[in-house]
């Protein structure tokens, strides 16, 4: 006879979370976690975030100091359990059912409640079988102490496959559904959300499909304009527009990294746009200096040999930075780490990047100040898959005032996305005979 176990956050003693009970439990699907011994004293949540995508569901809980917990996962009907150990029921936390959409495709409904002395229960009711991460982050930027659970699908969708089985290539581009993630972060672009064209039966003998990479997203908000303007916000707009633009090329489609307001780790970005056998990867930024009087768009494209400039080199680092305040499980990515992308085929898609990022630039240059006139080059993670020309475009200076206001204007954003459509254009009939170089699957 099994022992019974209540997942109700107000449950009797024989709720509690005993190894014995765990393991006789029955048609539980289970994982079970200690986090370091920490502190006695009760800890107060200060901010909780839920961030819906595609792919997994992202749950941040923030807190002054370091979390202990422990989590299952049970089954029949499915849900995500995790027990928050000295942990205050505060107003912070009691929100969290809130944030939850109706649209998000993972999480149904979430219950928190006091579980016994010392103890705060929070029950995840799922929509589908799902393969959980939870990790802790330590402090950095303007965050605390994070605990993150991501809920991954146990049946995960091929990018690849989905893209074959849509039923023309307008659709097969499109990716998602285009709906966006729920982020506490104030909308400050307005997004242009009219159809897109109906496409024209491709004339061309091939379509090109195009990797567009809305920089950050999620727990990392990028640069952070004088008004308030969130870098992750401007890049998805206009990656957006873009989107649609090269979509209704019949020789062309575009596939999005993200199309929606959550967090995306470097290398699943080039992970992505290889699995749809992407011909180009473009990443779009829209950086900020320490000095407001920066401007000016501007490309860059890897290196094998270090930065181009000392800007360039510090730029890398900040971008590379992404991971730690989106927040990775590096637990689950090690080996990925571990191996290098760079290999023999490296320096030809190099000096492809090099082609198309002149061509970009020299369009970019017709709508903006260019901050740097010669592609520059440094050791950006974003643009390291060996078989892909990538470039990545800094649009403007978000942390100039004027630029910042240019960002946000529709219109401005149309001209930019329309640039960037035409250098892509133009490294195509440059380069007619261009085709991926194929390296074997390192990911």
């Amino acid at each position: 006879m099994s022992e019974r176990i209540d997942d109700s956050p107000a449950g009797q003693p024989a709720a509690r979370l005993s190894r014995r009970a765990l393991l006789k439990f029955a048609g539980a699907s289970l994982t079970l976690l200690v986090s370091p011994v920490g502190y006695a004293a009760s800890t107060s949540l200060l901010a909780v975030r839920v961030w819906p995508a595609p792919d997994y569901t992202r749950v941040t809980l923030e807190a002054g100091r370091e979390l202990r917990y422990k989590y299952l996962t049970l089954q029949n009907p499915e849900r995500l359990v995790i027990d928050l150990e000295g942990v205050e029921l505060n107003s912070v936390l009691e929100s969290l059912p809130s944030k939850v959409l109706e649209s998000d495709p993972y999480i149904g409904l979430v219950r928190a409640g006091q579980n016994r002395p010392g103890v705060v229960r929070v029950v995840l009711e799922l929509k589908a079988e799902i393969n959980p991460q939870v990790f802790t982050l330590q402090p950095v930027g303007d965050y605390g102490h994070r605990l993150v659970l991501d809920l991954y699908p146990a049946r995960p969708v091929d990018p690849l496959l989905a893209l074959i089985e849509k039923s023309s290539p307008m659709e097969a581009a499109s990716g998602s559904d285009g709906t966006e993630g729920s982020g506490e972060a104030p909308r400050t672009v307005a997004t242009d959300e009219s159809p897109a064209p109906r496409r024209r039966p491709p004339q061309a003998n091939r379509i090109y499909t195009v990797a567009l990479d809305p920089g950050h997203g999620g727990e990392d908000p990028g640069a952070i304009g004088r008004r308030g303007s969130y870098e992750k916000n401007v890049t998805l707009s206009i990656a957006r527009r873009l989107k649609r633009k090269i979509d209704a090329d019949p020789g062309m489609r575009a596939v999005l990294t993200r199309d929606g307001d959550y967090f995306v780790p470097l290398y699943q970005r080039v992970s992505r746009a290889r699995r749809v056998q992407a011909d180009l990867f473009v990443s779009i930024h829209a950086d900020a200096f320490v000095r407001p009087e920066a401007r000016g768009s501007s490309v860059f494209v890897l290196s094998e040999r270090g930065a181009t400039s000392s800007a360039a080199r510090w730029l890398a680092q900040k971008e590379n930075d992404a991971d730690l305040i989106g927040g990775v499980n590096l637990a689950k990515q090690e080996g990925h780490l571990a191996r290098t992308l760079l290999d023999l085929s490296q320096t030809a898609t190099i000096n492809d990047s090099l082609k198309l990022g002149r061509a970009v630039l020299g369009e970019l240059g017709g709508i903006n100040t260019l901050h740097k006139a010669e592609v520059e080059q440094a050791n950006f993670a974003v643009l390291k898959a060996p078989d892909i020309p990538s470039v990545l475009v800094e649009t403007a200076f978000i942390s100039n005032p004027e630029e910042e206001r240019r960002l946000n204007d529709n219109a401005y954003q149309d001209k930019m996305a329309d640039a960037i459509l035409r250098g892509i254009k133009r490294y195509f009939e440059e380069n007619p005979g261009v085709t991926r170089t194929r390296v074997a699957r390192l990911d």
